[in-house]
């Protein structure tokens, strides 16, 4: 113990496409969010079920674009701390 040298953990993490992201989640709204963030997936999956019970569906047309945006901003957030390491 008395030569113990400090180990140094490298985390490597691969970027995440944002075209990639955005395909995914024009396809598959919510779900598709899963690739770029599964907290944001999980809260938008709960925020588009009670807002399609409340519409009778229609409201989607309101949340499908925020899931999009949402994830496209995520993947980028994502690559931008990779970039900063």
């Amino acid at each position: 113990m008395t030569n113990e040298q400090a180990q140094k953990v490298i985390v490597v993490s691969a970027p995440k496409s944002v075209g990639i992201a955005i395909i995914l989640t024009v396809l598959f709204g919510p779900l598709g969010m899963f690739y770029s963030t599964i907290v944001g997936a999980i809260i938008m999956m709960i925020i588009s079920l009670i807002v399609a019970m409340l519409t009778a569906g229609i409201g989607l047309i309101l949340t499908w674009p925020m899931c999009i945006i949402w994830g496209a901003l995520a993947a980028k957030l994502h690559n931008n701390k990779l970039a900063k390491k």
